[in-house]
Parts: C-alpha cells; structure tokens; sequence
C-alpha cells in the first residue's frame, strides 16, 4: 500500500474497527457459537477410533454405534469405510500387529542371529502388543489374522524358522503354536484384569486364596495336587512364559535334521 492511497487505508482501518467490535464482545449464552469443523471421515479414522474404545473399555464395548458416537457422526456412514463390527475389529487387529513388524522383519533378516533367539524377540514383541490393547487376544483368539501386518508377523516367523532347516510342515504347524500360546497367555491375563484386580496385591491376594482351597482339598483323593500346590504357585506370569516358549522352542528342535 502506498503512503498516499488515502481511501485504500481509510478502508483497511474500518475494516479493523469492525473486528474489533465483533470479536471484543462476548455472545449471548444463548447462542452456541461456530461448530467445530467435522473431521473426514476415513477406514484408519474408525479404527483409531475402534482401538481407543477397545484400550478403554474392551472388546465388548467397541461397536458401529460406539465409534461413530466417538466420531461425533451416524453409524451409517461408518459402512462406507468399514463393512461390519467383524471386519473393523479384524481390522483393529491387524493394527495391533503393526505393533510388531518392524521387530519381526528386522530379526527375520538378520543372518547372525540364532533362529530361537529370533522366535524368542518376535514372540516377546507380540505379546507385548496385545498386553498394551487389554483383551484384544479375544479376537485373535477365533479368527486367524489375514490383514496385512498380520501376514507380515507370519511370514518373519515362516522365514525364521525355513532358515534353521525345519521341514515344511513342522514350520506350519510351529507358527500356529507359537501363535495359539501368545494368544492364550495374553488372554488368560486380560481375564485376570477383568475380573477387577487393581494392582498385583489384588491378585496375589487371589493365588494366595487358591492355594490355601487346594492345601484343603483331601490327600487321600488328590495327593499330588496337595503335595505340588507350592509348585504350582510359584512363578510370575512372566517367568511361566518363558518356561512354555522354552519348551515349544525345544520341541522343535528335535525335528532339525
């Protein structure tokens, strides 16, 4: 603007007036104001949004209606992204899995890493994924995982395992254990979370009252259950993971040729 565009300044300072006067004085309290600009919707929207539910809630509470109210929109228009409940919890899922790619891949291609220390940092990494997502293990548990991440999970233990020398068949069968017992242990201890432990002196306080019922049971009818029950109760859910890997690992070693 030039210093002598009088009219062109004369207009600029009314026009500061007049946001002055607009934005210096406070609305009616009947009036709710300008409505936030709605966000586009998108299928990762409604899965982030799916997962949030999930983390907070569980699995039961994560349906179309949940999320599009989380959305601040209809569960209809959830369908042009998502086809069900069934697909989108697929979908959370896999996103979960995402979770551990990256670690599965990069122990799958590392030539110097022995193959069950590489079982042994993939399967740790899952189980850590689905410890984060309460009980997501639910539905890993009936449904195998098609997504992509979870076909990239299964292909790093595949390629682990083809590259120890493992028969064809073994491999197969040794992912799908290897899967089925993260999947469980996880699940057995969103079970224990769900029941309404707080902390681990909730459940302590819990192996401690089994115990003491099977201490009680007759000897006579159950010798080695009285006779093993400090064995039983020894070990934190951590240390029993180690010990079945251990013991799937060693399983199938014994197919090496």
């Amino acid at each position: 603007m030039l210093p002598f565009d009088v009219p062109a300044r004369r207009a600029a300072a009314k026009e500061d007036a007049v946001t002055r006067r607009t934005t210096d004085i406070p609305a009616p309290p009947w009036r709710t104001g300008k409505r936030p600009v709605r966000q586009p919707l998108s299928q990762d929207a409604i899965v982030a949004a799916a997962l949030r539910l999930l983390d907070a809630e569980g699995l039961d509470a994560v349906s179309m209606r949940r999320v599009a109210q989380d959305l601040g929109t209809g569960p209809a228009s959830l369908y042009a992204h998502v086809a069900n409940k069934d697909e989108l919890i697929e979908l959370v899922l896999d996103e979960v899995l995402g979770e551990v790619v990256d670690e599965a891949e990069r122990v799958a291609a590392a030539s110097d890493l022995d193959w069950r220390d590489a079982v042994r940092t993939v399967t740790r990494t899952s189980r850590r994924a689905m410890q984060r997502h309460r009980d997501i293990a639910r539905a890993a548990m009936v449904g195998v995982p098609l997504g992509p991440n979870g076909l990239r999970v299964s292909e790093a233990y595949l390629g682990i395992l083809t590259g120890a020398g493992l028969p064809d068949q073994i491999v197969a069968w040794g992912v799908d254990r290897l899967s089925l017992y993260v999947t469980a242990d996880v699940l057995e201890g969103a079970f224990y979370r769900n029941r309404g432990f707080r902390n681990e002196s909730d459940a302590r306080r819990y192996w401690t009252q089994v115990g003491d019922y099977l201490r009680s049971l007759p000897p006579d009818r159950f010798p080695h259950t009285v006779r093993m029950v400090d064995a039983m109760m020894t070990g934190d859910s951590d240390e029993r993971f180690e010990h079945g890997l251990d013991m799937i690992l060693d399983g199938l070693a014994r197919h090496l040729p």
